[in-house]
């Protein structure tokens, strides 16, 4: 089979881990099965708040990685804020200091505002003027980039002011300009303006602009003037083959990935304490596993609630162990952003928790696309962020059916998010980019 090559510009890759990684890393796995061989630009050296070395097996031999070195600013914003050089840096805006300083509120509108779009900025030029070249002595069929961070868009965009006639494909997995937590970043007008000058020449420039919802799409859509397409994130089938399929004892109540304050349930911790008081197996029975970056606010509200005996936390865990930790938990806690863009969050966890198949408790928008998915394939339930009572009604209802051995999951349809099947999407759409209909 000949291989069309494709570069992608992309900031996570393994060895580093975390949710930013998964999306390409499975789609460079099953996208030469479609003819294309991949080409992996990415920095040396980059700054993560994970790493996961065993996400390097899931990388086929055919992909070529280009790794150069990049310089950011995190280790003046570690002087700035008092962190030693070696302390990883979170993303997202999670609190990790129980009493956040001044300094630090400082030197997040200093990155907001002299970094734009992001503090990978100083990455951009060189890596235009070495793709240039590399480009001219290594030709390639299509070119992705695939932010955040944004300014991976911003070196495609200088690369197809070189190479006008080279088809590009902007993926954006979360937005620009219509972030979740955008007003957290303390802009400038000067700075929001220019963020927002530079999202429309992108959307304007690129051949084809894809992402994550259909929410987003739309949203996007408005933004360029052009229609957007929207491929979905998935679930590796292969991740949950080898999985051992024995449930836990207790009644878990598992969560993986980072959660931010924005995400924090308030209504389940007070729900689960009051049942708690009511029903002494419950309270013997319930555990509480947070598997990832937890905001400090969290912890805290676990605390206030009286559940901390109840709380397994642990920080990382390698992908494969997750995934399995996913199928023997008894129900999958999935809280949604209480932010004013809800509809169109769809958390790469959210097809994971699919792939375990193990019920999925949402607490989020009941119209957004998160609800959507989980209706439309019966994976679990959606509860509103202010609906206590069905919420405590639903977790008697789980909480009973583990104790007659009975909690389980119905799901159908699930299989178009599998990553294979998507890879056979994304194929697609770049067969159209370099070939357009007349």
């Amino acid at each position: 089979m000949r291989h069309n090559k494709i570069l992608i510009i992309a900031y996570y890759w393994p060895p580093v881990g975390g949710g930013g990684v998964m999306r390409w890393l499975k789609f460079t796995k099953y996208l030469p099965d479609h003819g294309w061989a991949p080409i992996i630009y990415t920095p040396e050296g980059g700054e993560s708040a994970v790493n996961d070395p065993s996400l390097q097996k899931d990388i086929p031999a055919i992909v070529e990685e280009v790794r150069r070195p990049i310089w950011e600013p995190y280790d003046l914003y570690k002087k700035l804020t008092g962190r030693k050089k070696g302390v990883k840096i979170y993303s997202g805006f999670l609190t990790e200091d129980k009493n956040p300083k001044l300094s630090q509120k400082i030197s997040i509108w200093i990155r907001s505002n002299l970094f734009i779009p992001d503090a990978r900025m100083f990455w951009i030029r060189p890596s235009v003027k070495f793709l240039k070249k590399y480009l001219k002595d290594n030709p390639v069929d299509l070119i992705v980039s695939t932010g955040p961070p944004h300014s991976m868009h911003m070196i495609a965009l200088g690369i197809k002011k070189h190479f006008p006639n080279l088809p590009w494909v902007a993926d954006f997995r979360d937005p620009w300009t219509n972030i979740d937590y955008i007003d957290d970043l303390m802009l400038t007008r000067w700075a929001e303006n220019k963020n927002k000058r530079m999202e429309r020449e992108v959307l304007a420039t690129a051949d084809r602009v894809v992402t994550v919802s259909w929410s987003w799409g739309r949203e996007l859509e408005a933004l360029g003037g052009r229609p957007v397409d929207v491929i979905t994130n998935g679930f590796d089938t292969e991740n949950f083959k080898i999985t051992s399929g024995q449930l836990s004892t207790t009644f878990s109540i598992t969560h993986i990935g980072s959660m931010n304050k924005d995400r924090n349930p308030p209504h389940l911790w007070s729900v689960l304490k009051e049942i708690a008081s009511e029903n002494k197996a419950f309270k013997k029975d319930l555990e509480i596993v947070l598997v990832g970056q937890t905001d400090i606010t969290i912890i805290r509200d676990i605390e206030r609630f009286g559940l901390t005996k109840n709380l397994e936390q642990i920080n990382h865990m390698p992908h494969q162990q997750a995934m399995e930790r996913l199928s023997q938990s008894q129900l999958l806690l999935l809280p949604l952003n209480n932010t004013p863009n809800i509809s169109g969050v769809m958390p790469g966890k959210l097809y994971e928790y699919m792939g375990a198949k193990r019920p999925i408790l949402c607490i989020g928008s009941t119209t957004g696309d998160t609800s959507r998915v989980i209706n439309e394939t019966g994976t679990g339930v959606v509860i509103g962020f202010d609906e206590r009572e069905k919420l405590k009604t639903a977790i008697l209802r789980f909480y009973d059916a583990y104790q007659k051995g009975q909690l389980s999951v119905n799901s159908s349809g699930i299989g178009k998010y599998s990553r294979q099947s998507l890879a056979s999407k994304m194929s697609d759409l770049f067969k159209k980019t370099i070939k357009p209909s007349s």
